[in-house]
């Protein structure tokens, strides 16, 4: 089995698992928000990836960082990969998850990086726009990047839509 399609099987199992419990969208989002968490901590990814740190203390780990913040089926499936030596590939399986519930309820994922937290009803005026541009029904995943400055940086899949303050002043320093 290739790397992807090993990718692919979790997915599609945490998928099934999460859709079974009857909480698809919540454990989605959670998922969602773990895997930005490891991309951009490497302590943390080091951590959960160290095959020297026996599996337990791994699982201490995920338990320490979700325990009472997610939900027990999020706390479970994490688990699960990290017991099954899959550590590495956590991120790209629970993007593949993302991709198959967007896909389940005919939408596209758009990965929003904003400075700071969107409230639902600027959710909902980004998902209409973006769905305007793109001609798709979106779903939404946003993540705080403080590094952006403001605005916005938007990809529905090859596309992306860069509005954020920090490529403004670039385009300015690139005139100057």
């Amino acid at each position: 089995m290739s790397g992807s399609d090993r990718i692919s099987a979790y997915a599609d199992a945490l998928f099934e698992v999460a859709r079974a419990e009857g909480s698809l969208g919540r454990v989605e989002d959670e998922l969602f928000s773990v895997a930005r968490t490891i991309e951009t901590n490497d302590a943390l990814r080091d951590a959960l990836t160290d095959q020297a740190i026996p599996i337990e203390r791994r699982q201490g780990i995920v338990e320490d960082l979700l325990g009472g913040r997610a939900s027990a089926t999020t706390t479970a499936l994490v688990g699960f990969v990290i017991a099954a030596g899959r550590a590495r590939d956590l991120a790209k399986i629970i993007d593949r998850l993302v991709e198959k519930a967007a896909e389940s309820r005919s939408e596209e994922v758009a990965e929003v990086r904003s400075a700071v937290p969107l409230d639902d009803d600027q959710r909902e005026r980004l998902a209409s726009a973006l769905s305007k541009h793109t001609g798709k029904k979106v779903s939404l995943k946003v993540v705080v990047d403080p590094s952006i400055l403001g605005g916005i940086v938007a990809q529905v899949g090859d596309t992306v839509i860069d509005g954020s303050v920090r490529r403004r002043l670039e385009q300015l320093k690139e005139q100057l």
